[in-house]
């Protein structure tokens, strides 16, 4: 059974990676990481840079507004 290892890009989950043989392919579960999808690294370290260089620091994730409540 392969290992399978959780990517998180600035605390925002990005997909995961399982080790196949001598690579370690991404699987991604949200945009903008889908284009990562599939590919082969060397390493694990290699898969989280490349997703985190897909979300730079200086472009954080909007936060998701508040409901608004009508009383």
């Amino acid at each position: 059974m392969s290992e399978s290892f959780m990517v998180e890009v600035w605390g925002e989950p990005a997909g995961f990676v399982q080790k196949e043989g001598d690579a370690f392919r991404f699987h991604a579960i949200t945009r903008p990481f889908f284009v990562l999808e599939d590919k082969p690294f060397n390493t694990l370290g290699h898969a989280r840079l490349a997703a985190a260089r897909l979300r730079p620091l200086h472009h954080p994730v909007a936060p998701t507004p508040a409901p608004s409540i009508c009383i």
